[in-house]
């Protein structure tokens, strides 16, 4: 079974791993350099790089992006889908070999496979992009660059092992959805549209509880009420440690919830105006936040989350094989 599972797959594997290994190479030359540039400049790296620095940058986290959903669809959903399809299922299970078998062998292989090239590739972005991580870290992106420190949600899914635990999840969940919709066209849809949601629930009410998070209250400044009136703020900076907002709250002169603002605010005419007259009325903002510290503690907790979902998903899937396929 593990040689005609690996028969079957090789040839997208070989591709797969072909187009990895060319964008590999290529963040293998541009690294050295990269790091290079960031000893001498230090934080005011982000403005010395050049276009093709940006460009691999992004296209580097498109690829991290999108690999688990390509994997689910392409990989995972024709996986029993198309034997489904084609009948071929029965001659295989005439052979001698059990349906638990056949799929528990071609989940563990493939899946395997698909998580080593999603965990290769996240590691090859994340140590090319280290540099600018660490210049965004310390301030270096201030100046309205599109460059999020590595725990803001736009970065944190492309960084790091959690893609490995995306991988095996998307695989899992294509072949799970082949396995019951018994068409790969529909499944490989399904599969695309399944993983999106889930990707986009994950950091909007889960992630932020996976580690502790800490709450400070704070004075308003002239640049924290502009991003406050533009409604725009995804991290904040304390002392050199970039981190990820997860709720802000302002608090009236009683340390209460405010429920407007102080009699003045409307008729002032700056920010540096408002900003006094927030701070004589006694206004405040409660921050609570996902330090940068906690990157590595959300970094294994969202991978064992999608690992412990692929195992369910994988259960699931055994067990319809065995009771609802005929």
């Amino acid at each position: 079974m593990i040689w005609l599972t690996w028969r079957q797959l090789r040839t997208q594997a070989t591709l797969t791993l072909a187009v990895l290994a060319a964008l590999a190479a290529v963040l293998a030359a541009t690294g050295p350099q990269l790091a290079n540039l960031h000893t001498t400049a230090g934080r005011s790296l982000i403005q010395q790089l050049t276009g093709t620095d940006t460009t691999l940058y992004f296209a580097g986290g498109v690829a991290v992006l999108a690999l688990p959903a390509l994997l689910g669809m392409f990989w995972g959903a024709p996986l029993v889908a198309r034997e489904l399809e084609t009948g071929t299922h029965r001659l295989v299970w005439n052979q001698g070999c059990t349906r638990t078998r056949w799929l528990l062998t071609r989940l563990a292989l493939t899946g395997l496979v698909a998580m080593a090239a999603a965990g290769l590739l996240s590691l090859a972005v994340s140590w090319w992009a280290g540099p600018i991580d660490q210049a965004v870290a310390t301030g270096g992106s201030d100046n309205g660059d599109n460059f999020v420190p590595r725990i803001d949600p736009a970065a944190f899914l492309i960084r790091g092992i959690a893609p490995l635990g995306y991988a095996a999840f998307a695989f899992v969940l294509g072949v799970t959805l082949g396995v019951i919709i018994r068409r790969t066209l529909p499944a490989m849809a399904a599969t695309l549209t399944t993983y999106t949601a889930i990707q986009l629930v994950m950091p909007m009410w889960v992630r932020e509880h996976l580690a502790p998070t800490t709450t400070v209250t704070v004075p308003f400044t002239l640049d924290r009420l502009a991003n406050y009136a533009l409604d725009s703020v995804s991290h904040v900076e304390f002392g050199k440690s970039e981190v990820w907002v997860t709720a802000e709250q302002t608090l009236d002169g009683t340390g209460h919830p405010a429920h407007g603002m102080p009699p003045g605010y409307a008729d002032c005419e700056s920010i540096k105006e408002c900003v006094s007259t927030l701070t004589k009325a006694g206004y405040q903002q409660r921050i609570t936040y996902q330090p940068a510290d906690n990157f590595w503690t959300l970094q294994w907790s969202e991978a064992g989350v999608y690992l412990v979902l692929a195992i369910g998903l994988g259960a699931l899937c055994v067990w319809w094989a065995r009771k609802r396929l005929g």
